[in-house]
């Protein structure tokens, strides 16, 4: 192993070099969000004298610890100083190479860029690109909207830094061999919703070029369920709006256990998050399915898509199935009281249907929605992931099942899906990569292998990724139909 030194606007950053792809990991790209900083924008690093020791992750946002340890072999340090990116470069002499910053998912709640899954080598050595993987405030620290008490607390803390995170690649990248002006950025689940929301978002304007969206798109609260979360959450800390100075001395732990006490109160359901994006007149200042129809990410070209069974990833044989009642409120939640009206009967009251209901309503429908808006302003490219293990229970398409495929580190597949890696798997993961890889540069994923053709509102040609790779018209067309009354037949 060997170290690469470069030199960045902040002073110089000393990585790896490992298997032919350099490495820096725990590059601070904002201050601190701690003490008065917390709730509040994020600001540029202040430069460093020395050389910043970048070869170990910064810390991960807090968050609930149970789940860590499916993610890690050693769980990470968890610290609010936690707004860090990594990045990974080809050894190659190449210059300006195209750069994909990955946001990460956890419905807002979960996640760093420092899991192993998510490690950029294999992606950077497959195609000669950079990789850049990133941090953003999560749960009440990302998403928690004050900006109704006082002006001087912004609301959607955590796509801000992501921002900020895409700023600092736009004015250092190019010390590392990347290219400033072609970045694509691309995301799974919260991560997919994040960029819709970056695409419609003032603070993001000029700062990619493309986009990839893997089962995320728009997701959204309105400013009065906001602000109503917020004051819950007060509530919860006995913490009147008179007296927000005392949320700069909480401690991340009474933070984190406020959150949960109030996601069990308000019995939060992946239906209705409580921390997420919100509408909001200065970062947000309109929905981004809405804003994106009216040529709010004119001319970037978006890949979007889903995988076939979204939705068993979060249930069991034993979930409870919820009530007519939850059931009832979630489609009208989703849709609005007139069109959910209409489809309640694609989705009898069963744990099956509700899977499907979560599949077709938080990741499916969005991503037709979010194609479609987009369409006219830019071309789209459309798949459906559908490969799955043959044994049961893991034998669908689950939420998340796409991601040891497109960072190639496959042993993830094992560890999720207790998937053996055959010669199939490989060439699937091959193929996803040099799509990904090649729209990254180029714009458009067809390759020689694959020719992808564009999404429209004609043909609405979908690219299915599975054992074999086949193009096809307008998948589920007649619940596509019901589901957008408005784009007919």
């Amino acid at each position: 192993m060997s170290h690469k030194t470069v030199t960045t606007q902040y002073g110089k950053v000393k990585g790896t070099t490992e298997n032919g792809v350099h490495i820096w990991k725990g590059i601070p790209y904002a201050k601190p969000p701690i003490g008065q900083s917390r709730f509040k924008a994020p600001e540029p690093p202040e430069a460093w004298e020395n050389e910043l020791d970048a070869t170990s992750y910064g810390p991960i946002c807090p968050q609930p610890s149970d789940l860590l340890s499916l993610s890690y072999a050693e769980l990470p340090r968890q610290s609010e100083d936690c707004l860090y990116l990594n990045v990974f470069a080809p050894d190659t002499p190449s210059q300006n190479l195209p750069v994909m910053v990955w946001i990460h998912g956890g419905a807002f709640y979960l996640g760093a860029g420092s899991e192993p899954l998510y490690d950029g080598s294999k992606l950077a050595a497959q195609g000669e690109v950079i990789i850049v993987t990133l941090n953003y405030r999560l749960g009440p620290f990302g998403f928690l909207h004050l900006s109704s008490f006082d002006e001087a607390y912004s609301d959607n803390l955590g796509l801000l830094d992501q921002a900020a995170a895409l700023k600092w690649v736009r004015d250092n990248i190019s010390a590392f061999g990347g290219d400033p002006e072609n970045v694509t950025i691309f995301g799974e689940s919260a991560g997919g919703m994040s960029i819709a929301a970056l695409l419609a978002m003032p603070a993001a304007k000029g700062l990619f070029q493309k986009a990839i969206m893997e089962s995320g798109a728009s997701r959204t609260m309105t400013k009065e369920k906001a602000s109503s979360t917020a004051a819950a959450f007060l509530q919860v800390l006995g913490i009147s709006e008179s007296q927000l100075d005392r949320l700069h001395t909480v401690s991340a732990e009474d933070l984190l256990n406020a959150a949960d006490q109030l996601r069990k109160a308000e019995n939060e359901n992946l239906f209705q998050l409580l921390f997420q994006p919100a509408l909001d007149p200065k970062t947000l200042p309109a929905e981004p399915e809405k804003a994106i129809a009216k040529g709010a990410a004119a001319g970037i070209p978006l890949l979007i898509g889903t995988n076939r069974d979204e939705g068993y990833l979060f249930f069991t044989p034993d979930s409870d199935v919820h009530s007519q009642e939850t059931l009832d409120a979630a489609l009208e939640y989703l849709l609005g009281k007139p069109l959910a009206k209409k489809v309640a009967d694609l989705y009898p009251r069963s744990l099956e249907s509700q899977i499907h209901m979560m599949t077709d309503l938080l990741f499916w429908r969005p991503a037709v929605a979010c194609a479609s808006a987009q369409y006219d302003y830019a071309p789209v490219w459309m798949y459906r992931f559908d490969w799955h293990p043959d044994k049961p229970p893991y034998n669908k398409a689950f939420h998340a099942l796409e991601l040891p495929f497109v960072f190639g580190n496959l042993d993830g597949l094992t560890r999720m899906a207790n998937a053996e890696v055959t010669d199939e798997v490989k060439q699937l993961s091959h193929t996803i990569q040099s799509a990904w890889i090649t729209f990254a540069k180029t714009g458009n994923p067809s390759t020689e292998d694959v020719k992808w053709p564009a999404y429209d509102a004609e043909a609405r040609k979908t690219l299915i990724l599975d054992s074999e790779v086949t193009i096809e018209n307008d998948p589920e067309s007649e619940k596509r139909q019901k589901l957008f009354p408005s784009q007919g037949e």
